[in-house]
């Protein structure tokens, strides 16, 4: 693919969702939102329109909100509708869920019905293996096997609290409950190598379920999944609700409007260069070891 800042990118990494190509400064990546969209670990693939702008923009949107509660995150800035200047880290492969309300495979696994409201969070955690099918895993596990240190699952768990709790108030405030998301963490080595644990990939409707909280309508991933309809007219609505597009949305005619899409200002994280991060306690070993 051809570059916006000349020449051609080296692709360092291609998912279901997006692609991760080379940064354009020392320490860096640019992850890229593609509209294709799958479920059932690649069993189900489409295209949805517009998926990839609204993605990123949220993201972007929340990972800088994030910041200014204290989380460090790896977004830096957007680049254009598509495209965002992130931290080069080294993604721990764990999935970390939290689940505030019954959905998904919490029902299929424990006989829950949709909807019941847990009295308290449920933090899972899920080896990040594609042709596993990202299996269910505990501590021991983790542990076990090396994925992270007793260190920096602590500081995971942590964040991931801090998360939940932000995000909860966020959505509550425009009217969605948050059932559920999925976090994925980074290591980013300092000058002196110490060790710092920062929030990665992406928060979207792509890995949140968020509800209507007077309908209970569902404007996540879930419409792909469940065959509901009006995907990216769920993931529109969200991105209104929170302020980030125009009042009269990116649709025109049914069909998404890329040019109004370039129209849209860009978003900076200016206290992701800013603000000092948090070393994680660690016993001293050579990385590697």
């Amino acid at each position: 693919m051809a570059s916006m800042f000349g020449g051609r990118r080296k692709v360092l990494y291609e998912g279901k969702a997006k692609i991760i190509y080379e940064g354009t400064e020392p320490g860096t990546l640019i992850q890229y939102f593609k509209d294709d969209a799958t479920s059932g670990n690649g069993a189900k693939k489409g295209l949805i329109a517009g998926k990839g702008v609204l993605n990123n923009r949220i993201s972007a949107h929340i990972m800088t909100k994030l910041e200014g509660i204290g989380v460090p995150t790896h977004f830096l800035r957007s680049l254009n509708m598509r495209e965002q200047l992130v931290r080069q880290v080294e993604i721990i492969p764990l999935e970390i869920v939290v689940r505030n309300i019954a959905a998904g495979s919490l029902c299929k696994r424990l006989g829950v019905k949709e909807g019941t409201i847990l009295p308290n969070p449920i933090v899972e955690f899920y080896y990040k293996k594609d042709d596993l099918a990202d299996p269910m895993v505990n501590e021991h596990h983790i542990y076990t096997f090396g994925w992270a240190d007793p260190y920096e699952l602590e500081e995971m768990i942590g964040q991931t609290y801090r998360v939940n709790d932000y995000l909860n108030g966020l959505f509550a405030g425009i009217g969605l409950k948050l059932v559920d998301f999925k976090l994925e963490f980074g290591r980013l080595w300092g000058e002196y190598d110490e060790l710092y644990i920062i929030l990665a990939d992406e928060i979207s409707p792509d890995n949140c379920r968020l509800w209507d909280s007077k309908t209970g309508e569902k404007l996540d991933k879930d419409r792909f999944r469940q065959d509901l309809g009006n995907v990216v007219e769920g993931y529109q609505e969200i991105a209104q609700r929170l302020g980030l597009i125009p009042k009269g949305g990116l649709l025109s005619d049914g069909a998404f409007d890329e040019k109004l899409a370039e129209g849209m200002e860009e978003i900076d994280n200016e206290l992701a260069r800013e603000r000092r991060l948090r070393a994680v306690k660690k016993p001293t070993k050579p990385r590697g070891v």
